[in-house]
């Protein structure tokens, strides 16, 4: 069956902006242009696609769509630069990349800054969790903890993120007064990105060889995270590199010193777009080695 390329960027833009009216301010034509695209589409196909709403969502047949519509604009931008194809307008293509938040707030920008011809969509997610969306075509590239390589992909390995288990001297003074000890643990509140969140307990087992769920503060942010940390409110893992400046001028200690845990992180990239974002997996793998450890 053959696509027609208008309509599916009409479904692209309408899914990536989330309303028609953005959609066809996108794309230059009018809303009744956009309407009549989708409409057509899902007549050809005989199914639903975009479910209205503010904003409008995908069905899953739409998903799949999507990631088609995705994956064809990559491979059109990489034949175009095979045949040495310029042209006076920009020539981007979206690309779905899974990351997640402490990489995002530390070393991958550094990375996405190097590469040009993108127009980055980031799906935040927990490092043991972010390769799913891997596995499940909705992404063409991930940062996760996982080192087996998922089937269609490779793999490449890029460091340790090195975190350390760290409050506020007067946090330490409050809850800890008499050491940081099993029991003061199970009482001092701690600091919890999300329920996909396990440093804290992986960095209890670790050093205490005992695992338990400390009272904690959910905090989905990882900038939030270590100011909350330096103002009291709890103690958490955060990264050395976000950490260790804040040690220096005394606002942060380590609850207990030379504990640091690190995750391994690797870049997993699908093996059909990877000629076409060699470009930014050279980018991620050089300023990775240049970030983390190991």
């Amino acid at each position: 069956m053959y696509f027609d390329r208008s309509q599916l960027m009409a479904l692209a833009s309408i899914l990536t902006t989330g309303t028609f009216e953005k959609a066809a301010q996108h794309l230059g034509v009018t809303q009744s242009a956009i309407s009549q695209r989708l409409k057509a589409l899902e007549e050809k196909l005989g199914c639903l696609l975009v479910i209205r709403g503010h904003p409008c969502t995908a069905t899953a047949q739409g998903e799949r769509l999507l990631r088609h519509a995705n994956e064809v604009a990559l491979l059109e931008k990489q034949t175009k630069e095979e045949i040495g194809f310029t042209s006076e307008t920009s020539d981007f293509a979206s690309l779905q990349i899974a990351v997640n938040a402490d990489s995002l707030a530390t070393w991958f920008i550094g990375a996405l800054a190097q590469v040009d011809g993108f127009l980055f969509d980031l799906k935040i997610d927990d490092q043991e969790h972010s390769a799913n969306w891997l596995r499940r075509g909705e992404v063409q590239a991930a940062v996760s903890s996982e080192s087996a390589p998922i089937q269609g992909c490779d793999c490449f390995p890029l460091g340790a993120l090195r975190y350390q288990a760290t409050a506020s001297p007067e946090f330490m003074e409050k809850w800890f007064a008499k050491g940081v000890t099993l029991e003061a643990l199970k009482r001092a509140p701690s600091l919890t990105y999300n329920n996909k969140d396990t440093l804290q307990t992986e960095w209890l087992k670790l050093v205490f060889g005992e695992v338990f769920i400390p009272n904690c503060h959910w905090l989905a942010s990882s900038h939030g995270f270590i100011d909350a940390t330096v103002n009291h409110i709890g103690w958490g893992m955060n990264p050395q590199v976000l950490a260790q400046p804040l040690i220096d001028q005394g606002k942060l200690v380590e609850l207990i010193p030379n504990t640091a845990y690190e995750t391994q992180l690797y870049w997993h990239i699908s093996r059909s777009t990877a000629h076409t974002i060699k470009p930014l997996t050279k980018a991620v793998r050089t300023t990775a080695k240049n970030a983390l450890t190991g």
